[in-house]
């Protein structure tokens, strides 16, 4: 499976449809499929690796924060945001490049009860149809950052690729820069995808 994860990263993001996420916990297991990722490149000036010297030229940046997006691939790369929200990415690239895919929404297959108590809501696309959402469902935060991807408690089992015709692609969301680029891709017609249209 490591060797998946050093495949260009925007292949990685489309192969990544379909596959599932699964957490451990002592209160049970947590599953989900995966059914919207959004990856982020080096020199791609929305990824945090990257910073913009004072030239326009773009450069790696390694900080406390984002050091894991340098490590190696497969491991898990997650960070606080909004002064509230975790966010659940994977590493991508040879070591040293700093390229991942956030997890941006997915569907749950088992363990939902659980998932709707951490999320104190009844069950419904709104448990996990967000990044910020599926961290909170499925109890990921910093503990887990670098954390190896094909080990409990967190785990990601690759799943049956999708056709390109069910696959849509958009702009990212939430980002100021490179606003242009179609890199959030989402299975056309699942519910449990963040946001239908962009």
């Amino acid at each position: 499976m490591k060797e998946f994860y050093r495949l260009p990263t925007l292949e990685v993001a489309r192969r990544l449809l379909g596959a599932r996420l699964v957490r451990q916990l002592p209160e049970g297991t947590l599953a989900g499929r995966i059914v919207e990722p959004e990856p982020y490149l080096q020199f791609d000036p929305a990824c945090h690796g990257v910073r913009r010297m004072p030239d326009g030229d773009l450069c790696h940046r390694r900080t406390a924060r984002n050091d894991a997006m340098f490590g190696p691939p497969g491991h898990a790369y997650v960070y606080f945001t909004y002064g509230y929200y975790y966010m659940l990415n994977v590493v991508t690239a040879p070591e040293g490049v700093p390229e991942a895919v956030l997890i941006r929404a997915v569907q749950p297959l088992e363990g939902v009860e659980i998932m709707a108590r951490h999320r104190s809501l009844p069950v419904s696309p709104a448990l996990t149809n967000g990044p910020g959402k599926l961290t909170i469902a499925f109890a990921i935060d910093r503990a887990l950052d670098h954390h190896d991807l094909e080990l409990s408690p967190l785990q990601i089992f690759p799943g049956d690729p999708l056709p390109d015709e069910c696959i849509i692609a958009t702009p990212r969301i939430g980002i100021t820069k490179a606003t242009d680029r179609l890199w959030r891709f989402y299975e056309q017609g699942n519910p449990w995808v963040s946001r239908l249209k962009s």
